[in-house]
């Protein structure tokens, strides 16, 4: 190991791989994902420049590594979204799920779009495991949860569960996304007020109970 190596691993188990990626994962955090360099993540990681391509293909497979890392930290500093069938109304449970799901749109989005220039990326993030909600993705997540609703009785029995899932984690997107792309930083997003209220409130005049 040489010695600029064992000075960014010291006091840690960590292997260098992960160590790269957590180090791209926090300058992805911090600073976003626009412009973000081989060179950047190295002195970040206190690594030589050229050290990375001994552990990656090449600067996109690094980042979209670093980019899955970020979405799932993200999700665990969020906790579980708020829905489990059977307990407490299935409205207020929808409500909760869409702020949850707004949340985590506001704090990962901003590097999807940072990297919008870089396509081959966000390919070789798109080939990787989904980190979110255990490797089934939040859309699915949502929908297995309706789908247990309805099978208990609290939803129509013709309620489609996978068409109100993406109707509802779509609107998110919606509410989230082109405000990135006009460029107001994340922190400056306003949701329209009574967003989650009358989302739910129509999904819910169209597969609620009768």
């Amino acid at each position: 190991m040489s010695p600029r190596r064992a000075s960014a691993l010291r006091g840690g188990d960590q292997s260098l791989r992960d160590h790269l990626i957590a180090a791209a994962e926090a300058l992805m955090a911090r600073r976003g994902t626009a412009g973000l360099t081989v060179r950047d993540i190295a002195r970040e990681a206190r690594v030589a420049d050229g050290v990375l391509y001994n552990h990656f293909a090449d600067k996109e497979d690094l980042l979209a590594q670093a980019l899955h890392a970020h979405v799932s930290s993200v999700e665990r500093s969020l906790g579980t979204p708020p829905a489990r069938a059977g307990v407490g109304e299935v409205a207020d449970n929808l409500r909760a799920y869409v702020e949850h799901v707004l949340r985590l749109h506001i704090a990962i989005l901003p590097a999807f779009a940072g990297l919008l220039a870089q396509p081959k990326v966000l390919t070789r993030f798109a080939a990787l495991p989904n980190p979110m909600a255990a490797g089934r993705g939040g859309r699915a997540h949502l929908a297995d949860y309706l789908r247990a609703e309805r099978d208990l009785g609290r939803l129509a029995p013709d309620a489609d569960p996978e068409a109100a899932a993406t109707m509802i984690v779509g609107a998110c997107h919606e509410t989230v996304l082109p405000s990135l792309l006009r460029g107001v930083p994340a922190g400056e997003i306003e949701i329209p007020p009574g967003f989650a209220d009358g989302l739910i409130a129509t999904v819910m005049r169209g597969i609620g109970p009768a």
